[in-house]
């Protein structure tokens, strides 16, 4: 994850050669500050109507908290949420813990709704720490959207996700079984236990490899870095050390990612030992160019935060609640439908190599 700046110089790509579903990061929504109760298709009070000619309102309140206040590539995400909601006439800022531990975010939580804001957009360290804080808020009529890493379905009404889930789990998989020739042992560098992406693609990416063409890949352990650069790095470390053996590491995760990179660079292991996964092009460039990794996949993190915004902002006035089929307007990204469960997806992941990176901002 990256810096504290919105871009804004690439758009989405079209479907890259990963073939994945469109759409990233979703959030619901549908509370006012004029109403003790949030409506959503997702388990707030769903007989809220949405009314999508309601204007936006001006001078909305959005916070935007992290997993964790350092960690770069939500830093950039909200970044752009933060411009999105200042293009709608609003105050956006980002507050967060020092560590991504599973309840860390919850004071965070409590602090907002006695600063009486009209929105919550929270990437969660874990779904169901998170929730009660998120339900009380909710029932104050603060608009709640998570991104990236989704919270209890019933303690938000808008999950704005990267993409489809299946599809970047089961990717991961057919992109590090093409450079390792389809066998060999792998292992599994993911953020923390209870991180709601990272579990639900692992679990894909498991389901993926029971297929018959993935026969001669063994995946040997799952590692977590709780998505701080120094344990990722030790544990890249202790994996290379423990599997002498071992062909890939898949590290779905920007920090993981970067900081297995920055190990295996220096180390016997380049050029030896595969390394893909999800990062950001400015993170992974050097290590790209120096051959310690060949391609790895992620979305526009600032889109994903922009998204997030006027899902917020659109909640906090009105114009959605969360229910599925309803239709968020937003801005430069154009139209978004909402799916079940409140979903909104961004759209298709790029994946970058030596022919394209240079391309990339971000």
């Amino acid at each position: 994850m990256i810096h504290h700046r919105w871009s804004g110089k690439r758009a989405l790509l079209a479907v890259t050669s990963m073939g994945l579903a469109a759409a990233l990061v979703a959030g619901c929504g549908g509370t006012t500050k004029d109403s003790a109760e949030s409506g959503s298709g997702s388990g707030a009070n769903s007989e809220k109507v949405a009314d999508p000619n309601a204007p936006i309102k001006e001078g909305l309140q959005i916070a935007f908290l992290p997993k964790e206040i350092d960690n770069p590539y939500e830093n950039i995400v909200d970044q752009g949420g933060i411009a999105a909601v200042a293009e709608l006439k609003g105050t956006g800022k980002e507050v967060g813990p020092s560590d991504a531990s599973a309840s860390s975010q919850v004071s965070y939580i409590n602090t907002l709704v006695q600063q009486n804001q009209d929105a919550i957009v929270i990437a969660a360290n874990d779904p169901n720490a998170v929730a009660p804080a998120l339900k009380d808020a909710m029932a104050k009529g603060i608009a709640v959207v998570s991104y990236d890493s989704d919270a209890a379905v019933d303690a938000r009404q808008v999950f704005v996700n990267q993409a489809d889930s299946e599809s970047i789990g089961r990717s991961q998989i057919q992109m590090v079984s093409e450079q390792i020739g389809g066998k060999g042992k792998i292992a599994i560098l993911s953020a923390t236990p209870n991180a709601t992406n990272q579990n639900t693609w692992i679990e894909f990416m498991k389901d993926e490899l029971k297929k018959p063409e993935y026969k001669d890949i063994e995946l040997v352990t799952v590692a977590y870095g709780d998505d701080d650069d120094q344990k990722s790095f030790q544990e890249t470390q202790a994996l290379l050390s423990s599997n002498p053996d071992l062909k890939a590491i898949v590290s779905p995760t920007t920090v993981g990612i970067s900081a297995a990179a920055r190990y295996i660079s220096s180390s016997p292991y380049k050029g030896k030992v595969v390394l893909t996964g999800l990062g950001t092009p400015n993170q992974m460039r050097q290590f790209i160019k120096d051959g310690t990794v060949k391609e790895f996949a992620l979305w526009d993190p600032e889109q994903l935060g922009y998204l997030a915004g006027y899902a917020a902002a659109a909640l906090a006035s009105g114009q959605i609640t969360g229910k599925e089929g309803e239709v968020l307007k937003a801005g430069k990204l154009g139209e978004r439908k909402i799916g079940k469960n409140g979903e909104i997806i961004l759209g298709p992941p790029t994946t970058f190599n030596a022919d394209n990176i240079d391309e990339y901002d971000f």
